[in-house]
Formats: C-alpha cells, structure tokens, sequence
C-alpha cells in the first residue's frame, strides 16, 4: 500500500505529464501521438490569428510547412472542472516556418478533455508575451 502511494500521480500531474507528452509530439512530428492526443473538433490558435484545425495540423506537418523544434512550459496552473481542464503556462518556443527559424515567446492556454481515462485537447491559443 506505502509502495503504491508513493507512484501515485495526481489528477494535475498526471495532465502536465499528458500536456508535456504533447509538445514532445509536435517537436518529434509524431502523427500517430497527435491525432490519438486531440479531438476531432480541435482548435488550435496560434499568436497570430492563425487557426488550425486538427485535420490542418497534421497536414501542415506532413506537408513540412511548420517545425518545432523546441516548447518549453513555464508557470503551468491547471483549473480542474468535471471533465474539462484550463491549462496555462508562458512558453518558449522555437519553430521553423515556411523556412524562417523563429523563437515565440508566448502566454498559452490549452483546453483539455477526459475521454475514458485518457486527456485530449480540445482548444489552445496563444497570445505574444
């Protein structure tokens, strides 16, 4: 019993892990990991008004027009209501778009789901910090 409460995670753990596990995907280009990790009705905001669905995030990856290659999390705080999940945290982040290498510095909020036992993202914007 002592052994099991010591690898317990809580709930706001366990979704930093997930919400860690998916910028990791976008930085690996896992198509596998981000479409299991999203919803079908993603919205995915950008800092500048640029809006991608998930059908337009896994083509865009595909098609190479954006690489990450660097997000980090800072300050993460997560509001837990039911089954839904406001995550917040400042990010650093370094892409290549379009061929240009640019680094963000960026205000996000994430807006996560439960399904089954399983967190999935619903929504993200990003604003400039």
């Amino acid at each position: 019993m002592i052994a099991a409460n010591l690898f317990a995670q809580s709930k706001e753990e366990k979704l930093v892990n997930t919400v860690k596990a998916f910028h990791q995907a976008l930085i690996d280009k896992n198509l596998v990991s981000i479409n299991q990790q999203t919803d079908k009705a993603l919205s995915y905001g950008h800092s500048n008004g640029w809006v991608q669905s998930k059908t337009d995030l896994i083509k865009d990856f595909e098609k190479g027009l954006i690489d990450y290659k660097s997000i980090s999390e800072d300050s993460i705080t997560i509001t837990l209501n039911g089954n839904l999940a406001n995550v917040r945290f400042v990010s650093d982040i370094t892409a290549v778009y379009k061929g240009t290498t640019s680094n963000f510095k960026l205000k996000v909020l994430e807006v996560w789901m439960k399904k089954g036992k399983r967190w999935i993202l619903f929504a993200r914007q990003a604003v400039k910090n």
